[in-house]
This record gives C-alpha cells, structure tokens and sequence, in this order.
C-alpha cells in the first residue's frame, strides 16, 4: 500500500474521527445512528494511522507529498 493520507490530513482525520466517536459514545443522536457515528470516526481513524484511504485511490486524490509516499 502506498502513502496517499498526508500528515494535515491525517490530523483533521484524528481529531475529527475522535470528536464522532466520542459523540456516538455520549448518545448525541437517536439510537441506531450512535454506532454509525462510532463507525465513522472509527474508519477516520484507522485511516489516518495506516496512511491509506481507499476512497481516495477510487477518486484519484493523494493529499500526501510525492517525497513521503514514496519511502512508504
């Protein structure tokens, strides 16, 4: 897998998907939304610790530089 998550990206996929999981833990919406919302933030997480997005390889997009994608 190469690198397509850059480290800007990776920050606003950390602390967003922490704040989702968090409010689907504290019950913020109606019930079967919570496990949702922690789905969510659970994959924006996992994202961000691993580097790679697949839905960013479907469209095309890497928001990591050219130099740190290729020593991963």
């Amino acid at each position: 897998m190469k690198a397509n998550v850059g480290t800007i990206d990776r920050v606003l996929r950390l602390v967003v998907g922490a704040a989702v999981i968090a409010f689907g833990y504290m019950g913020g919406l109606a019930s079967p939304w919570n496990i949702v919302a922690i789905g969510v933030g659970s994959v924006f997480v996992v994202t961000a610790l691993i580097k790679f997005c697949p839905a960013y390889v479907i469209f095309g997009i890497n928001s990591c530089s050219s130099k740190s994608a290729e020593t991963e």
